[in-house]
């Protein structure tokens, strides 16, 4: 089995799209089915079902895949090795963040990396915080620059980098926006746009509000802070957002006795040898830091 057409499955596997593989991959899309159709010859078996636009992993798609992600994780650390004995920092470094710290945190960490290490390749992969700490305690991703989650685990390395104060913020004129300073108690009279309640984001809401003994009346839920800003903004209820997205379309508001802030930061897995690339990316964002060695 040639490593590319592992990769392809890989890459369909994931996007459940074969047109969104071959863009991932760089190639057309009847490159990338001729790929996955010269795997399942040498498997003598299908690995996907095609219905329609809709691509699913058959049994033994989904009984090859932890195995292909092992087998190209290797080759990675492999190809690795060999560049950690010449000391060069080079290769693909995968790296998992959310929309929001790619927007506004990680553009001049990125810009002063790639500027010392041209020779390394960068893979970022924008998703929800949560769904980035998946991708590390699978080894997809060598690193994630996140919000934190709140309760910690053992078996990750946790880095806090930036505090992230959150401000309730509502439109111009909303009820609540003559209300100076306003009650908690009133936030639960009125309809809030917020992250998910499965994001650590919303679970900081929640579990303010359950302090408290009060409701939240959650009118529309979704995991993109740009497009709550905007819901927000055109007066469909409060919300909570980073401090840095208040702009002249919302009022923040001070809510009595109450600060709410969130950690952004680095995870990586414990039990991982990292890149020099990674490293080096750590250097960057946290200098005075150690890293832990696996073991």
């Amino acid at each position: 089995m040639y490593s590319q057409n592992l990769r392809a499955f890989l890459e369909v596997a994931k996007h459940k799209s074969f047109s969104l593989a071959a863009e991932t991959l760089h190639l057309t899309q009847p490159a990338v089915s001729k790929r996955i159709a010269l795997l399942e010859q040498q498997l003598q078996c299908s690995l996907f079902d095609r219905i329609g636009r809709h691509v699913s992993l058959t049994e033994a798609g989904q009984a090859l895949l932890p195995h292909a992600n092992s087998i190209m994780q290797q080759l990675l650390d492999a190809q690795q090795a060999v560049r950690d004995l010449s000391g060069e920092v080079a290769g693909q470094l995968r790296l998992a963040t959310s929309h929001h710290i790619g927007l506004h945190r990680l553009p001049p960490i990125l810009h002063e990396f790639s500027k010392r290490f041209p020779a390394v390749h960068i893979d970022i992969d924008f998703m929800d915080s949560e769904q980035a700490y998946d991708l590390i305690m699978q080894g997809q991703a060598e690193l994630a620059i996140v919000t934190l989650a709140p309760a910690s685990d053992s078996s990750t390395v946790t880095l806090p980098v930036w505090t992230d104060p959150l401000d309730v913020m509502v439109a111009p004129d909303h009820p609540l926006a003559s209300l100076a300073p306003c009650p908690l108690e009133k936030l639960s009279e009125h309809a809030a746009i917020l992250p998910g309640l499965n994001t650590y984001t919303g679970q900081i809401v929640k579990k303010l509000f359950d302090q408290h003994n009060l409701k939240l009346q959650i009118s529309m839920a979704t995991n993109y802070l740009e497009t709550i800003r905007m819901l927000a903004a055109v007066g469909l209820g409060w919300t909570v957002l980073p401090r840095s997205m208040c702009d002249d379309t919302l009022r923040p508001l001070s809510v009595e006795g109450i600060s709410i802030e969130r950690t952004l930061g680095l995870v990586y897995h414990r039990n991982r040898s990292l890149s020099r690339a990674a490293q080096a990316f750590i250097d960057i964002l946290l200098p005075d830091v150690q890293t832990e060695k696996p073991g």
